[in-house]
């Protein structure tokens, strides 16, 4: 004798239960639907709203005196202020400048831009894929409004420079590792925001490919920024490195998104950017150490020691079986566990930089073990924070908090972490 059905609404819940955490067959439907909403919206976007100037401008007038033939990196100016990112950014919008009419056709910008996003959005549900990330967690990925904004209202550098990120992820997710560090080295030609997850991308390439190779591919991130950096360098060399890579960059209190509320006076302090500094260092070397190197079996001095002297810090076998424990879900979560800790201690984001973060925090907030309506809280605050316009204490204080709590969350949800030590326990 069968039991009894369930009730209906029960049934009801159990299936989008079922839907939402990929144990449906329907479930793999979910992507290219949002998918393609998404790129249905991103043309929406482009009809209905008015383009915003803000950088467009200066980056053609930048690019113009490319063209011109100049050289001097200290010489190239746009409305907005001297050119301040390194080669990769002037040959990228030097072919958008010709694809767009020298830039006078903004319409067709946006549209490639468009074109950008949904190719990059692409990419990082891959990657999410990749990592088994649960289908709920793939709608906050396309419901930022300050993320489409970014994209195809501004046409941001960060918007290419996010690519080439996940692009980076992607690669090495498929154990394509130097692809992974092709894509990096031009990404970081972009702009060097994204030195904030190199020392993931060192420890992943340690692990998975052994001392020798890592020091290729360090090697090989050098000679990308050497050779697309050639033009200038040959005219002025020290021009170009202060501008390109300028790391003593002066930061105006009115435009910073995270640090409002601490006042512009200790915004401007060198006490403060010491002390941002000091924790970035010290919270990134307790992720390295407890998070990252757990299931080494070795200490963050020990390889240190061994690079420094040129050895491995581990014997063959112990190699092969570190490089088999990396997974897609250990690579995701290291490089966006160090890119969210350093946009956390940043002295100041401005709104584009929340390209870096939009596509980041779900899935840190996935891997944090939190409840999914926590998951979706946090990320709404953080999504409302980021649309305040000019900023206030309050919502620098939400986008601080959000930031603090993502790093703190992932850190506990990941001590005993199934992408990491379990695989390296079978290995043993």
């Amino acid at each position: 004798m069968t039991g009894r059905k369930p009730p209906l609404h029960r049934q009801a819940v159990e299936f989008v239960g079922d839907l939402l955490k990929g144990h449906h067959e329907l479930s793999r439907t979910i992507a290219p639907a949002l998918f393609l909403a998404d790129a249905v919206l991103c043309a929406l976007i482009i009809r209905l709203i008015p383009y915003t100037e803000i950088d467009w401008k200066a980056y053609m007038e930048q690019v113009s005196q490319f063209v011109s033939g100049e050289r001097d990196y200290t010489k190239i100016q746009g409305g907005t202020g001297p050119l301040v990112y390194p080669a990769a950014h002037v040959y990228t919008y030097t072919g958008l400048y010709y694809l767009t009419n020298e830039g006078k056709n903004i319409l067709l910008a946006q549209k490639l831009f468009a074109v950008l996003y949904v190719i990059t959005l692409g990419v990082v549900m891959r990657c999410y894929r990749n990592a088994r990330v649960p289908p709920y967690v793939l709608p906050l990925l396309i419901l930022s409004k300050r993320l489409h904004s970014i994209f195809v209202l501004r046409c941001f550098n960060d918007c290419f420079a996010v690519l080439f990120l996940f692009l980076t992820i992607l690669a090495f997710q498929n154990r394509s590792w130097r692809a992974g560090v092709l894509f990096y080295a031009w990404g970081l030609g972009i702009k060097m925001t994204l030195l904030l997850v190199l020392p993931a991308v060192g420890i992943i390439l340690l692990l998975a490919t052994g001392l020798g190779s890592a020091l290729q591919s360090a090697a090989i991130i050098v000679l990308v920024q050497v050779l697309i950096g050639v033009p200038f360098l040959a005219n002025n060399p020290w021009g170009y490195l202060g501008r390109a890579f300028e790391l003593s960059r002066q930061f105006f209190f009115k435009w910073t998104v995270n640090w409002r509320f601490m006042g512009e006076q200790a915004f401007l302090s060198k006490e403060f950017a010491v002390s941002l500094l000091a924790l970035h260092i010290l919270v990134l070397l307790s992720f390295i150490t407890t998070r990252w190197l757990k299931g080494t079996g070795r200490s963050l001095s020990h390889i240190i020691t061994s690079i420094l002297q040129f050895k491995s810090p581990f014997r063959p076998q112990e190699q092969k079986a570190i490089a088999e424990a990396i997974t897609p879900e250990y690579i995701m979560t290291t490089i966006l566990s160090a890119n969210v800790i350093g946009l956390l201690f940043a002295r100041s984001l401005h709104y584009q930089f929340y390209a870096y973060l939009a596509w980041s925090t779900p899935y840190l907030l996935y891997k944090s073990r939190a409840h999914p309506i926590l998951q979706y809280v946090l990320w709404a605050a953080q999504e409302w924070a980021w649309n305040v316009y000019p900023s206030t204490p309050f919502s620098s204080g939400i986008v601080i908090g959000v930031m603090a709590v993502t790093v703190a969350q992932v850190w506990l949800g990941t001590r005993r972490s199934e992408i990491w030590v379990d695989n390296a326990e079978k290995t043993k």
